[in-house]
This record gives structure tokens, sequence and C-alpha cells, in this order.
């Protein structure tokens, strides 16, 4: 198999990890958003950005120990900071169709808050698709395979460890 066909199958599993977490997350946010605008009086895009609040936590988990488990794991704060900043634009996004289509439109009701929120995740989504893979979790800098050997020894794939070096041998003493 080739390098383009090995970098489409990763990018392949990335999105299809990256989509289960979300799929996961989009459950939570519709459960809560649901929850909160038939059981308490909030505003409707007041609860859906709770909801959505609610389902960012569940996906950073998801994200950090599944979907991007082999990434760099060297700066958490800034993981953090950047998967914050990130998801509060995407809430946005999220939540200024759903504001849209409510108070510029007039679309309100149980049916039409629940479609305009699916096309404000699924716009989100690819914005955090984007911005999580290229900005939050890092892939970690390929090491690059060592064209010589060590004496006498075989090439090193890239991945595996390179033994150390035997010691020079001792010149012998005479006595």
């Amino acid at each position: 198999m080739g390098q383009g066909s090995s970098g489409l199958h990763r990018l392949t599993h990335e999105i299809a990890k990256f989509g289960a977490v979300g799929a996961f997350g989009m459950v939570v946010n519709f459960a809560v958003s649901n929850a909160l605008w038939h059981l308490t009086s909030l505003q409707a895009v007041r609860a859906n950005v709770i909801a959505t609040v609610v389902a960012i936590a569940c996906n950073y988990i998801g994200f950090r120990y599944f979907t991007y488990r082999d990434r760099d794991k060297t700066d958490r704060t800034r993981e953090m900071i950047l998967f914050l900043a990130f998801s509060a634009i995407g809430l946005v996004i999220e939540n200024g169709i759903l504001f849209a289509a409510i108070y510029g439109f007039g679309w309100d009701s149980a049916i039409e808050r629940n479609v305009f929120k699916f096309l404000g995740i699924g716009i989100a989504t690819l914005f955090r698709f984007w911005s999580y893979r290229t900005w939050v979790f890092r892939a970690l800098p390929v090491a690059e395979p060592k064209a010589e050997t060590l004496a006498g020894q075989e090439p090193v794939a890239a991945d595996e460890p390179v033994p150390a070096p035997a010691p020079p041998a001792r010149p012998r003493q005479r006595v």
C-alpha cells in the first residue's frame, strides 16, 4: 500500500472515530436541550447553550481518550485552552443558526427547533473537526527512518527503539 493510501486510511479512521464521539455528543446535546425545552421555562437558545456546553464536556473526554489518544499530550493547558476557544466558536455557530431561525424567521415549533439545531450542529462539526485536528490535538512528528545501520545490524524501523551501540573493546594489557 502506498504512502497516499495509508494517509487516506488514517484520515478515514480519524473521521470515523471523530464521528462516533460526535454522535454520542449529539445525542447528549439533543437530550439535554429537549429536556430543558419541555421541562423548564428557559428560553430556547439559552437552554440550547446549556445543552451544547454539556455535550462539549462529554466530547472532550471522547476526543482526548479515544479519537486523539495517540496525539501530543505534552501541554494539556494549551490543549484545553484551544479546545475551549474552538468549542466556543462552534457553540456560537450552532446557536447562532438556531437564534436566526427562532428570532429572525419565527420558526419556533419543537420540530423547527430540532431541524435548525441539527443544521447548526452539522456546520459547527465541520469547523470543529478542522480546528481540533489542526490546532488542539496536534499530531506527533513522524520520526524519519535512519538510512545508516549500526555495525553489523539490520536497519531499524522508525517506530522501533534504536539499540545502544556496543561499548568499544578494551585493549589487552600485557603482564
